[in-house]
């Protein structure tokens, strides 16, 4: 078949690093990348590092508000798709770029491919969760990476061409898992981090790795909120500073801040003041991303994509959202993931209870050692499942 894939994002990037070779084994693939997140930090520099090929057309639609980002995706993604003529497109998870791909592609009759189908926050307000819905009830192949995921797709009448195929990003963690297992990647890191965060230092467990980037996270109480869990971990003023600094007291337990753009953008014009003891850096390739979440005393994020990669490297994570799709994420970590929300007394408890500063060092270290993540096999399922397929 002739695919086309549409990307955009991060985490799309990242999954369609574990999808592409598969896809491209038994299908021809056209890439398209919509620019969603558009600068080099946000995405650029991933294409090298995960070995993914350049876009076939790259659209350049990043910036503006919603409904003004994926229109302009629609426009350009139109006559992209009449000149292309593919078979199917395939989307990726919940962004702009996953509606504008399932809107265009259904709009010219062309059936589309959801990848993360079904998975479901039950939460409106938030732009991914419309963004995913409507790619579901578009969407031929609903590739559902849960067992939930396919209970929410029948819940609301799609059956058919749904196929539970496990989760594709688990597939390129395990490819990379075995990269920075070794704690002494932290040096590499604290020198490459050396100009954006000079004196950084990094030990096993004596840091906490956060990123925060979600719509709901960007309004000034929720960045005040957020800003008070993070200096509590970051000892500002709290009870679990950090780790022993050979002198009999703590050391401050530095929170290592992957900030997205917009985020900062709204800290900034919000004029909230981050604790001390945050270290603010751009975001991060996934290599180094995954290395400071595997050796972190524990991870606090509203992202989805982290929150799993935390879950399959054993690290302890608070999810500063009220709900998240991840549900079996958050029910299979045997109590080492917690939905706490913005609130900030319970983020304190959690924390202590998961990253202990006594024992923080040791609990990240024997994570590193017993590390064994295998593959879920979603890339070669999803692959291959694509095949010509009749109404009816």
């Amino acid at each position: 078949m002739r695919i086309l894939s549409v990307v955009g994002t991060r985490p799309q990037l990242i999954k369609a690093a574990a999808l592409q070779p598969a896809l491209r084994s038994r299908h021809d693939e056209v890439f398209v990348d919509t620019g969603q997140h558009w600068d080099e930090s946000m995405a650029g520099a991933f294409f090298a590092e995960l070995g993914l090929s350049r876009p076939d057309h790259s659209l350049g639609v990043g910036g503006g508000g919603h409904g003004d980002q994926t229109g302009r995706m629609l426009v350009a993604l139109e006559p992209i798709l009449h000149a292309e003529r593919p078979d199917a497109v395939l989307v990726y998870g919940d962004t702009n770029s996953t509606l504008a791909g399932a809107l265009a592609a259904a709009k010219l009759g062309i059936p589309v491919a959801h990848v993360e189908a079904g998975l479901r926050s039950f939460d409106r307000r938030m732009p991914e969760e419309l963004n995913r819905v409507v790619a579901d009830h578009l969407a031929t192949w609903s590739f559902a990476p849960t067992p939930a995921a396919v209970a929410n797709l029948a819940a609301e009448g799609i059956r058919d061409g749904v196929l539970e195929v496990g989760d594709l990003m688990q597939d390129l963690a395990a490819r990379v898992s075995v990269d920075v297992r070794d704690p002494g990647v932290l040096g590499g890191i604290e020198a490459a981090l050396a100009g954006s965060a000079p004196g950084l230092r990094l030990r096993p467990g004596g840091y906490v790795f956060a990123t925060i980037h979600r719509a709901e996270n960007r309004d000034p109480d929720a960045i005040r909120a957020w800003a008070a869990i993070l200096g509590e971990a970051a000892g500002a003023g709290s009870s679990f500073a950090g780790l022993p600094d050979g002198r009999g007291g703590p050391a401050p337990r530095r929170v290592v801040l992957a900030l997205h753009p917009g985020t900062r953008a709204a800290v900034e014009a919000a004029g909230v003041t981050l604790p001390p003891g945050i270290r603010v850096v751009d975001p991060l390739g996934y290599r180094t991303t995954l290395a400071l979440q595997l050796h972190a005393a524990a991870v606090l994020t509203d992202s989805g994509g982290v929150q799993r990669e935390a879950a399959w490297l054993r690290t302890p994570c608070l999810v500063l959202r009220g709900t998240t799709e991840w549900v079996e994420a958050v029910a299979g970590s045997g109590g080492t993931m917690v939905v706490v929300g913005l609130d900030v007394a319970r983020a304190r408890a959690e924390l202590e209870r998961l990253a202990p500063r006594d024992r923080a060092a040791s609990l990240a270290a024997a994570r590193a050692a017993a590390l064994d993540l295998s593959p879920a096999g979603a890339a070669e399922a999803i692959s291959a499942a694509l095949a010509p397929r009749t109404p009816g």
